[in-house]
């Protein structure tokens, strides 16, 4: 039930991540074209670029996880048992989600201040709010987290079984 859940809202995110990104391609080009048409360029582009880019990173870190996709080099790993590169996968994945929630333990203070203080980017016509990206950083680190929690526990099962490990925790 979890796995379907976390399943459900990574792809999910990953999808608004990419229409975003999608959006931001109309944003840049109709910078571009004010700058170079009517010397008037669109205001604040630089700065929405610059959150959006943190946002649609950590929508899909959760995605990334879940479908195998993050980086896993297994040059040494293949050549051990079925059952130990199992273990290490396991072992991987336990680093992976420490290393993500430590990640969004470290950010709830930074998320909270710049909600509280009403920071944002920016100067003059748009001032662009932090807190949006400041939270998603919180939300994608902490499924993140959880994604590798699930890959871990399904990579113990595999090593108990004496089973080749697997890299994306989806059932596919």
């Amino acid at each position: 039930m979890l796995t379907r859940l976390n399943d459900w809202v990574t792809k999910a995110l990953m999808v608004a991540a990419a229409l975003w990104a999608f959006v931001l391609c109309f944003l840049v080009v109709a910078d571009v074209s004010g700058r170079v048409l009517f010397n008037s360029p669109v205001k604040g582009t630089p700065e929405i670029i610059s959150l959006s880019i943190v946002v649609i990173c950590f929508l899909q870190a959760g995605f990334a996880i879940r479908s195998g996709g993050m980086l896993n080099v297994d040059t040494l790993v293949v050549r051990f048992s079925p059952r130990t590169q199992s273990w290490l996968a396991a072992w991987g994945a336990l680093v992976g989600a420490i290393f993500f929630a430590v990640i969004c333990y470290g950010s709830l203070d930074g998320a909270a201040h710049a909600w509280n203080s009403g920071e944002y980017e920016g100067e003059g016509a748009l001032r662009v709010p932090v807190w949006p990206a400041k939270f998603v950083i919180v939300l994608g680190t902490a499924l993140a987290s959880l994604s590798y929690w699930l890959l871990m526990a399904q990579n113990i099962g595999h090593a108990l079984r004496g089973e080749m490990p697997n890299f994306s925790a989806s059932q596919h």
